[in-house]
C-alpha cells in the first residue's frame, strides 16, 4: 500500500469510520448530538459545534491546495462558526464535514508518494507529509475534546 493511500486511510479512521486508534470517530461520536446538544457550552470550553467547523475549515482549507487553490485559511477565523439555530444547519456542517472530508481522502489518494517531501505551499509550513499528518493529529486532539464535552453533557 502507498503512502498516501495509508495516510488517507489513516485520516477516514479519525473522521469517518475508525475504531482503532480512540475507539471511535468524529462520525460516530457527532452522529446523535442535536443541535442544542452541539451549541451548549461547558464553562469555558469550546462547543461541540464550534470544535466540528474548526476542524471542518482546516480540511477544507487544504482540500482547496490538493486542488491547485491557494493556502487561504487563517488560524484567527478557524472559530468564526455562524450561529446555528436549527436540527438542520446543524446537519448541514455535519454533511460538510463529511463530504470535505472524503474529498480530502480521495484527492491524498491520488497524490504520488513523492509529492509527501514537498514543499507544502511556502517552506515555513514545512512539507505535505508534515501537514497530513498533523491535519490527523490536530483531528484525534479534537475528537478528545467532543467525546469529553459530550459525557460532560450526558
Amino acid at each position: 500500500m502507498s503512502s498516501t493511500s495509508q495516510l488517507a486511510k489513516r485520516f477516514r479512521e479519525v473522521l469517518l469510520d475508525g475504531l482503532w486508534i480512540a475507539n471511535t470517530n468524529f462520525k460516530d461520536q457527532l452522529k446523535d448530538v442535536a443541535w442544542e446538544t452541539a451549541t451548549t457550552k461547558v464553562g469555558s470550553l469550546n462547543t461541540i459545534a464550534m470544535l466540528t467547523f474548526h476542524i471542518d475549515y482546516y480540511v477544507a482549507g487544504l482540500v482547496n491546495v490538493f486542488e491547485g487553490g491557494d493556502l487561504e485559511i487563517k488560524d484567527k477565523y478557524s472559530f468564526d462558526l455562524p450561529p446555528i439555530e436549527s436540527q438542520e444547519q446543524w446537519e448541514a456542517l455535519l454533511n460538510k464535514l463529511w463530504t470535505d472530508s472524503e474529498k480530502f481522502a480521495a484527492l491524498l489518494e491520488q497524490m504520488p508518494d513523492s509529492k509527501m517531501n514537498e514543499v507544502f505551499v511556502d517552506e515555513k509550513y514545512g512539507t505535505y507529509l508534515r501537514n497530513i499528518d498533523g491535519m490527523i493529529e490536530h483531528a484525534y486532539y479534537h475528537l478528545g475534546q467532543i467525546t469529553l464535552i459530550k459525557k460532560l453533557l450526558n
